[in-house]
């Protein structure tokens, strides 16, 4: 019990979610807990979704890298909510580079959303371009 008020007062936003009566929740809050980062609520379609070896443009794009290491590489799929202060890279961006996201972004249908948190860091590297031997695990 204790815990679970601790764990409110941490994260208010776990009570605005139920800060309507139950009749009048859905109507005058349809999306309450969209784009926080708390708990696993929600959906989070990372977890399940395509990979860079999947995407015939990303494919090709990194035809020197092996289908395991793309295989590393979700890419959230199109209408989906990026999560609030999470990093991402997009890889429809010629030169991909790291952005934050803010909890009203989605994934559009030309962009190519890579969520850090799901990536190996090593992985993470070799997108970003670093080609230090110790940070991407690859010796040239």
């Amino acid at each position: 019990m204790a815990d679970t008020q601790q764990n409110q007062q941490a994260k208010p936003q776990a009570a605005t979610a139920a800060a309507h009566p139950d009749e009048y929740r859905h109507d005058l809050n349809p999306n309450a807990m969209a784009g926080q980062n708390i708990g696993t609520a929600g959906l989070h379609p990372e977890k399940s979704a395509r990979t860079a070896r999947d995407v015939k443009e990303l494919h090709a794009r990194f035809r020197d890298w092996s289908d395991d290491d793309l295989g590393q590489i979700p890419v959230v799929p199109e209408g989906a909510r990026l999560e609030q202060d999470a990093t991402y890279l997009d890889l429809s961006a010629p030169v991909p580079s790291e952005f934050t996201a803010t909890g009203a972004m989605t994934a559009g249908r030309d962009e190519r959303y890579v969520p850090k948190s799901e990536v190996p860091y090593e992985i993470w590297n070799r997108l970003l371009g670093v080609d230090i031997v110790n940070r991407t695990g690859i010796a040239e």
